[in-house]
């Protein structure tokens, strides 16, 4: 990641997005999409209740290692939903999206307060070093200065971390976790009698089903599978849109519209894209207007790379392979000063 230099006075920039506001609500791109969340919520809630019903089915086989690929899809298929109604996409009543959002974190073993939490703060200072929490992860550097900081075997790690990228997003799904149940001692967590409620709820009920139905081995091997795919699928989710983009350095000064357009990339892809990690390949419309409904992304997108070429901002967009090569390839230089050192 590079620094952004600050390219506009706040008033220009102001209006530049007023400007792009006015041009999207025009296109009704604003408006809330209630059937479509119908639709797939409902589909999303029959094909996780099905999977159950198959898992009960199947029994103490080594058949249900299938089945957990089945729920680590659906586990972040559910986790999209919660992302959506934290930013109030599917209802304009923040408690209605509440009760959504609080429901699917219940349903995959998350709190959705803490999570939405950090993840509001990231929108508001994405790529910031100092500000979106997203960039500040002890097993990664996402800055020479962090690479700098880093002592004992993290600062080992910092030297190899994108060798070591893909096997960490094995953990993520246990860290989801873990950070899920240690936000619960938090007496300012919002609902936190309720998020507590939701996650003993969770785990108890998978883990009685699990090792009720499986044998020990098998019961074991299920977990793993199903939590380290998750894992891998919801950090291949999030990391394109912005790993391996510019930085905003302390005491940097950059309007609303380009610190959410050059901090940001998105992925190509047809519809299956979409799909697979929940619109979240338009991550710059994405920031843009958090509370777009996700189906409307896809329309926004040249309605705002228009005006980026209008205004000569750089909008950032390739292939899904390619932005992983992106984010690996910065990972790698960060580490590089350190690998120097040693020599």
């Amino acid at each position: 990641m590079t620094s952004l230099v600050a390219s506009s006075t706040a008033p220009v920039g102001s209006r530049d997005y007023g400007e792009l506001s006015q041009l999207v609500r025009k296109a009704g791109l604003l408006r809330r999409r209630h059937g479509y969340y119908a639709v797939k919520i409902t589909l999303n809630v029959l094909a996780f209740a099905g999977g159950w019903v198959a898992f009960f089915h199947v029994g103490d086989s080594w058949w249900q290692l299938f089945l957990a690929l089945f729920f680590a899809v659906m586990f972040a298929q559910l986790s999209f939903i919660g992302h959506d109604a934290g930013h109030k996409q599917i209802f304009r009543s923040g408690r209605a999206n509440d009760v959504v959002g609080f429901w699917h974190g219940g349903m995959v073993g998350l709190s959705y307060a803490s999570w939405m939490s950090q993840h509001t703060r990231h929108h508001v200072s994405p790529n910031h070093e100092d500000d979106d929490p997203d960039i500040h992860i002890p097993a990664i550097a996402f800055t020479e200065e962090q690479a700098r900081e880093r002592r004992g075997f993290f600062r080992w790690m910092a030297k190899y971390q994108a060798f070591f990228f893909f096997p960490l997003l094995l953990l993520e799904g246990f860290s989801l976790h873990v950070s899920s149940v240690k936000a619960l001692w938090r007496r300012d967590l919002r609902s936190r009698r309720v998020e507590m409620v939701l996650l003993v709820a969770h785990f108890a009920a998978y883990l009685s089903a699990v090792f009720l139905v499986l044998s020990p081995l098998t019961a074991v091997a299920f977990i793993l599978v199903h939590q380290c795919l998750w894992g891998v699928y919801m950090g291949c989710s999030f990391a394109p849109g912005h790993k391996g983009m510019p930085t905003i350095a302390p005491g940097q000064r950059i309007d609303f519209l380009r610190r959410q357009v050059l901090t940001s990339r998105n992925v190509r892809g047809g519809r299956w894209v979409d799909f697979a990690i929940g619109a979240l390949n338009y991550q710059v419309e994405h920031h843009l207007f958090p509370s777009m409904p996700r189906p409307n992304l896809r329309l926004a997108q040249p309605i705002v790379r228009a005006f980026c070429a209008r205004k000569d901002i750089e909008y950032s967009q390739c292939g899904w392979l390619r932005t992983y090569g992106y984010v690996l390839q910065h990972l790698h230089a960060v580490g590089a000063p350190l690998r120097q050192a040693d020599r």
